[in-house]
């Protein structure tokens, strides 16, 4: 007998109704500074920024409550948990009008996100009055309690009108207090709870509703709901901004326009359970995404003008999207929006019907999350482009991506239960005839490769190791050169004519650590997928688009500052490259050789930061390409620079490396592995604190490097920084690459831990020269910084196959020894790279916390004192986990060097 057994269905309409109608109501109170933050922002006076931070932080707290709520929803009931958010919510709406500066708002605005949590409690309520059959149909009316946003958008502006924005707070706040506690009257116990009660069964522990969180699918479903809820609030939140803004529309119509948007992409979501319980909820998952990336493409494409050169003169017309055209369009785009959300819930109850809680409350967290990023991400986008139709732009990106993500593992749920065939079959019907998989032979893979095997290293696998290594070094310091090269060109920006202030400079130095630092992600998993040789030729061959892109930039002082972000975010391929290259190199060598041979690859390619820092300073000095280089840009002393070497001089390098690669280098068949094979290590522990520590390390180095040029000039502008940076990344990079040896000897973990120390103590070195104006002090202290990066960035690679060898064996004890030195090859591989993808964003938040500090208190030392703070955290997760008596690394970092060399690689 099921717990839905007798169950009335005036039983399950009462429940469904009620939370429907709780829910509306909720989201109405949710998206209340739609409509009166504009009232709020004028009022105070709020920048673009600041506005998009006071309507999203609601949002914060919304969604990350539902985490929480979701799991209290599993152990309490409904029927508790659903009155007292909306009466606590009532509480903090009404509080809202006795604030009295911008912080008191923000204040306010957490208690009110509590509205948001109410969609998991109703989630997890609603779900356990129907059965599998009937969940997505029950849900989907749910979920178009969404439209309470466009209640807010329809009436507020009125109530506004009338009686001021205290009075929408005040009617909402009495409203939902109201709602609540009829919500307590009328609702029942729903049968699980009956039942949990009737047989003394004690609810789900907190551990147990959060173990299906560790599965990949979880974060893919999360990503979804991300795009489909959070975009959809982000823009219900943005779109009477946008349309007053572009449009020249009042508040009134502005959100009745807007109130179109959040129907369509609420009330069609009951539509879309009924879809995805009649096709499925994968097909109508396609359909959303395909249909919003058409839509997404129409919105983002800005106003323009052209002229084309005709036979008969110029023939001039522009392009633009009125606003009834683009009602219309962002109209039909919530409706695929509304599909999407019921789609995405219709998978929970199904492959987790005993974590509805836990789960849902994970996937609406990270959905809800969006409505709390993508508003900031709109504000800074509109900010730093100045083009309203980027924020179209932005979601037509992330889209593609979850698009490509959710078709990836549609495929390869296809090749687990059809097997290898599919693989095999011929790629066209006309190509059949030719097509003969025993016979086609790929070129340059390597079908046999057993390095730890002493006798076929020697006679054939050093050899072949090291050509592909010493290939790979040119290539990644060519990478590095162009990645960083950007910090040398916006120090000499306002040189040779371009306005840019302070903080756009400090944007245009930080964006290639951003974009490097998320290509690395993806990066990460393409060495395995698409094999070294193809990768590492497609990955250098990348890095003329930004070195051709800034030769030809930096030409005319009237190149718009778009383009100029563009280019910093194309050089972050440079940084991409770091991730796929190590990777790629940790598989070709033993264990006694790979600590060394991955420390010679990413030593000597750092080393392509300071070849850059050399480099460039003297060849934007002279006509080195002569006419085909372009013409000098005149200095307001008088003087001459070649800006565009700075670019143009990699192109031949890039071309030669490029060539090599393709000729040289050579793929492992056995290194060949999905994403899915892959993506284990998301779910080891040590990943993530490695990731942290290499942040700690490669980091600093890499933020530092892109920070220093520019960071001394506007700290000692007396001095010709040019002349001395190039310094730190030189000894970064070599002491990278030489001082593996103290790693062997003594083990990463403890040189981690007193590199660390010593970090903190250099860092208070920078500061004190700071403060005293010592240029010799402040350049003295960030050398032992760079130093101390580059040792700590050789030790912390050292640690992760030694941690991967002994966790391998214990995770999986099935497997036998050579499967599990496979393994935990394959892990350590993935790991390496992936923790050089986190730690890459040290290349865009050290410039950024540079500037943002700058600007806040007119000093750097602010985001100096935070990065001190950091290393004392790493410093204690080193400790905790490495290097304490009874941790991982205590007994082979202290077992004798014989010891070490046999159990662990030497870097």
């Amino acid at each position: 007998m099921t717990t839905l057994d007798g169950v009335a269905r005036a039983d399950q309409n009462r429940a469904l109704g009620l939370s429907t109608f709780a829910f509306t109501a909720c989201f109405a109170v949710w998206t209340i500074f739609s409509i009166i933050g504009v009232a709020i922002k004028d009022e105070l006076g709020l920048s673009e920024a600041q506005f998009g931070i006071l309507v999203a932080t609601p949002i914060l707290t919304g969604s990350i409550t539902r985490l929480f709520l979701g799991v209290w929803t599993e152990k309490y009931g409904g029927r508790l948990v659903f009155p007292a958010q909306m009466i606590l919510t009532a509480m903090a709406t009404w509080a809202l009008t006795l604030a009295d500066s911008y912080v008191m708002y923000l204040i306010a605005a957490l208690g009110i996100g509590l509205a948001g949590g109410s969609f998991i409690i109703g989630v997890a309520y609603v779900s356990r009055w129907y059965d599998a059959g009937r969940q997505g149909t029950a849900l989907g009316i749910f979920g178009a309690g969404n439209v309470g946003a466009a209640v807010t958008k329809f009436v507020a502006p009125f109530v506004m009108v009338a009686y001021g924005w205290h009075g929408v707070a005040y009617a909402w706040a009495a409203a939902l207090a109201v709602i609540g506690v009829l919500f307590f009257l009328f609702a029942k116990d729903d049968p699980e709870m009956v039942e949990r009660r009737k047989t003394g069964v004690r609810a789900p522990s907190m551990a147990e509703q959060f173990a299906p969180l560790k599965n990949l699918q979880v974060w893919r479903f999360s990503l979804y709901y991300f795009l489909v809820f959070g975009a959809f609030v982000a823009l219900a939140l943005w779109m009477p901004h946008y349309l007053i803004e572009v449009y020249g529309l009042d508040v009134k119509t502005a959100g009745m326009a807007a109130a179109s948007f959040s129907l369509s992409a609420s009330l069609f979501r009951a539509y879309g359970g009924h879809l995805s319980d009649k096709f499925g909820a994968r097909s109508v998952m396609y359909w959303t995404f395909g249909f919003s990336m058409v839509l997404l493409f129409m919105l983002s494409y800005p106003p323009t003008d052209y002229v084309i050169q005709g036979k008969d003169g110029p023939i001039a017309f522009s392009t633009q999207m009125d606003v009834w055209p683009f009602v219309a369009v962002l109209f039909v785009l919530g409706f695929f929006m509304s599909l999407g959300k019921a789609a995405v819930f219709k998978h929970i109850p199904v492959y987790y019907p005993n974590h509805v809680g836990a789960v849902g409350g994970l996937v609406g967290m990270i959905g809800g999350l969006g409505g709390f990023v993508l508003p900031i991400l709109f504000g800074t986008l509109l900010d730093i482009s100045g083009v309203y139709t980027s924020c179209f732009a932005l979601l037509f990106a992330l889209v593609g991506v979850a698009l490509l993500w959710m078709h990836m593992s549609v495929r390869a749920m296809e090749r687990k239960t059809h097997g290898e065939a599919l693989d095999t079959l011929p790629a066209l019907p006309e190509m059949q005839e030719i097509h003969d998989p025993e016979r086609t032979v790929m070129p340059r893979v390597l079908e046999d490769w057993r390095p730890e095997e002493s006798d076929f290293w020697q006679e054939k696998g050093r050899r072949i190791a090291r050509r592909n290594l010493w290939i790979s070094i040119p290539a990644l310091l060519l990478a590095f050169s162009v990645w960083m090269v950007w910090s040398m060109v916006v120090a000499r920006l306002p040189a040779i004519g371009f306005d840019f202030s302070t903080s756009q400079l400090f944007w245009l130095a930080a964006l290639p650590g951003l974009s490097g630092a998320t290509l690395r992600i993806f990066y990460s998993f393409m060495v395995p997928i698409f094999g070294g040789r193809l990768w590492t030729t497609l990955s250098t061959a990348s890095l003329l688009l930004p070195a051709v892109g800034i030769g030809y930039a930096v030409q005319d002082a009237g190149t718009p500052y778009l383009i100029f972000l563009t280019l910093a975010l194309l050089c972050g391929f440079g940084g991409g490259n770091f991730a796929s290259s190590m990777a790629n190199i940790a598989f070709f060598f033993p264990k006694a050789e790979k600590g060394n041979a991955l420390a010679m690859n990413a030593g000597l390619g750092n080393l392509g930061v300071s070849v850059m820092q050399f480099l460039v300073p003297l060849v934007i000095t002279a006509g080195v390409f002569g006419a085909l280089g372009g013409a000098p840009q005149t200095l307001s002393d008088g003087g001459q620079l070649w800006m565009q070497n700075a670019g143009f001089v990699w192109v031949p390098f890039i071309i030669a490396a490029t060539a090599a690669a393709w000729i040289g280098m050579d793929d492992i068949a056995d290194a060949r592995a999905s994403f899915r094979e892959q993506a284990i290590i998301f779910s080891r522990k040590h990943n993530w604190l490695m990731c942290i520590l290499y942040t700690g390390t490669f980091g600093s180095f890499i933020g530092y490097s892109a920070g220093f040029p520019l960071l001394t000039r506007l700290s000692f502008p007396e001095v010709n920084a040019m002349q001395y940076v190039f310094l730190g990344p030189l000894v970064g990079a070599l002491s990278r690459a030489g001082t593996g040896w103290i790693s062997d000897r003594f083990g990463g973990g403890r040189v981690t831990f007193w590199t660390f120390a010593a970090m903190i103590v250099a860092v208070f070195g920078v500061i004190a020269a700071l403060g005293a104006g010592s240029f010799a002090g402040f350049f003295a202290a960030f050398m032992a910084l760079f130093l101390l990066t580059g040792v700590g960035n050789a030790s912390t690679f050292q640690m992760i196959p030694a941690i991967m060898g002994r966790e391998v064996p214990r995770l999986l004890p099935n497997l036998d020894a050579a499967a599990s030195r496979k393994q935990a090859d394959r892990e350590s591989a993935a790991i390496i790279a992936f923790t050089s993808a986190i730690a890459a964003y040290g290349a865009f938040f050290i410039p950024k916390a540079y500037g943002t500090s700058i600007a806040m208190t007119g000093s750097p030392v602010g985001a100096l004192w935070g990065f001190l703070v950091f290393y004392a955290i790493c410093l204690a997760i080193t400790w905790v986990y490495y290097t304490r008596r009874g941790s991982l690394l205590y007994d082979l970092e202290r077992g004798g060097a014989a010891k070490a060399a046999a159990t662990a690689p030497a870097s």
